[in-house]
């Protein structure tokens, strides 16, 4: 079982009513709630966490570093689950990220991309990609700043081993939920964009947007990935061994 102060049940729990959450949010939205994949995070929850969520039915999970997913895919060995790295990627693990991840969300720059293309390209595989757009220009978030959004997409376009996806962002923590919106919505929009500029709408179908406290507002405006760990898993109160 996951430990002393989360059970499986509860993580079954919250799981229950994260699903009944989506699917109120998308039919506000007037959308099937089929449009929303749910991510579970499980970064800094061990290998317990993620096994109870499974056992609950989730199948997708989210990492923010490429050691600490490596080492709960190796422990869990369940081939059924698909792991998506959403933290910053350094360019010097672009290589195992690519053999690792089946969704990257967080490419912000040519360098990385150049390289998790390359190092996917000699690994055979084909991972699904995201791009992490920075709009509030926070100090301690990274991302993509939009004018440079264009470039990147031509080259995820271009690259021989991605499959460009969609568009990601991770906005200022709000007070209120209802503070994200402004955020989600020029995301939206800034795909918009894209796609009228000439960027096939398929490639750019996932927006990977909202988290535990405002991810009913992003499935609002257009989400199609959430990112969702407190809901589901509890506080995080240390980080994991080697973060």
């Amino acid at each position: 079982m996951p430990g002393p102060d989360v059970s499986g049940e509860a993580i079954a729990d919250h799981l229950a009513s994260v699903r009944r959450r989506i699917t109120a949010a998308a039919e506000r939205a007037a959308r099937p709630s089929s449009d929303v994949q749910l991510i579970a995070v499980s970064k800094t929850f061990g290998a317990d966490f993620v096994r109870a969520a499974a056992d609950a039915g989730q199948r997708d999970f989210g990492e923010n570093r490429v050691q600490e997913a490596l080492d709960k895919m190796q422990s869990i060995a369940a081939p059924e689950l698909s792991w998506h790295l959403i933290g910053h990627l350094q360019s010097n693990k672009a290589r195992r990220a690519a053999g690792a991840f089946a969704w990257i969300h967080s490419i912000d720059r040519l360098d990385v991309l150049k390289k998790l293309d390359a190092g996917a390209a000699e690994l055979g595989l084909r991972p699904r990609v995201l791009l992490q757009v920075d709009l509030a220009h926070e100090a301690t978030k990274h991302g993509a700043d939009e004018a440079g959004v264009s470039e990147l997409v031509k080259a995820a376009l271009d690259a021989r081993a991605l499959d460009l996806r969609g568009l990601m962002i991770v906005p200022p923590f709000p007070e209120n939920p209802e503070d994200s919106r402004p955020w989600f919505l020029r995301l939206r929009r800034l795909r918009d964009a894209l796609v009228s500029q000439g960027c096939p709408a398929e490639r750019l179908r996932e927006l990977s947007m909202g988290m535990s406290h405002d991810f009913e507002i992003a499935i609002e405006e257009g989400a199609t990935m959430v990112r969702v760990g407190t809901a589901i898993f509890g506080r995080r109160t240390a980080p994991a061994a080697g973060a």
